[in-house]
């Protein structure tokens, strides 16, 4: 283990035996830092963070603070869970959970790339790759394989759809489903062809999306007429996928189409 001199390391935490702890780094409280992490300098760990391998903490990101729940002090006692072989860059920043027994969660293999943020509860999946500065309110979820640009803003309790591709500089308080291109405010302008591609689905899984979004964006139909025409019909893993996450949307709903938006 290599915990250097200007570390301060709570005598409660766990670190595996060749984790490497960096200077002037605060680990506070009962901390699990897995085999293989790297903490650089500055960091502070806080709270209930449990680590698994393999991770590497960026200078002066923050990982368990409170969250900024008003109804919450800094005592409540959530927690904030990391998988395996992520980076997590400078300065992010990642809330544990606003109340006991919750957690905030980042899968495996994941980039946060500068000022991340993620708000408390949230859940983001494996492979996802988040750029600069992009804020996740609380109870935000984060498929697998997504990409947000450099920028963009969540609202709580948004969902974002596996392979989605978010673009920089963009606002969402609404669902964004999976597969697809959002853009701009709440809206979708087409599908995550290139992304579709680089996940190796077929030509026959990419068709079927593509009838899928057709459905709801195109057909003329509002989302609940879609939802009823598509329990209609035949579909295969990926239709299914897309149609069950609309019909899970709560209240706000799912992002509109853009009217320029295409279908690709």
């Amino acid at each position: 283990m290599a915990i250097h001199s200007t570390a301060i390391v709570h005598p409660e935490a766990r670190i595996a035996g060749d984790a490497e702890i960096g200077a002037y780094v605060c680990i506070e409280g009962a901390a699990e830092i897995g085999s293989g992490c790297v903490v650089l300098a500055h960091a502070v760990v806080v709270g209930r963070v449990r680590m698994g391998t393999g991770n590497r903490i960026g200078y002066g990101a923050i990982i368990g603070a409170p969250s900024q729940h008003l109804a919450h002090g800094p005592e409540h006692a959530g927690e904030v869970v990391i998988g395996n072989g992520n980076t997590i860059r400078e300065l992010c920043t990642i809330h544990r959970a606003a109340a006991e027994g919750g957690a905030t969660r980042v899968g495996d293999n994941c980039l946060l790339m500068v000022g991340t943020h993620l708000g408390h509860d949230a859940e983001v999946g494996n492979d996802v790759i988040i750029a600069n500065n992009v804020l996740l309110g609380g109870h935000v979820e984060v498929g697998d394989r997504v990409f947000i640009g450099g920028g963009c803003v969540f609202h709580q309790h948004v969902r974002v759809g596996r392979l989605a591709i978010a673009q920089g500089a963009s606002a969402f308080s609404k669902d964004i489903p999976p597969f697809t291109l959002a853009a701009e405010r709440n809206a979708v302008a087409g599908l995550n062809a290139v992304g579709l591609r680089r996940a190796g689905l077929n030509g026959e899984q990419r068709a079927e999306i593509k009838e899928a979004f057709k459905l709801l964006y195109r057909s003329g139909l509002n989302t609940a007429q879609a939802l009823a025409a598509a329990a209609e019909m035949e579909w295969e893993a990926e239709g299914r996928e897309f149609f069950g996450f609309v019909r899970e949307a709560k209240k706000r709903g799912i992002c509109d189409l853009l009217e320029t938006g295409g279908e690709e």
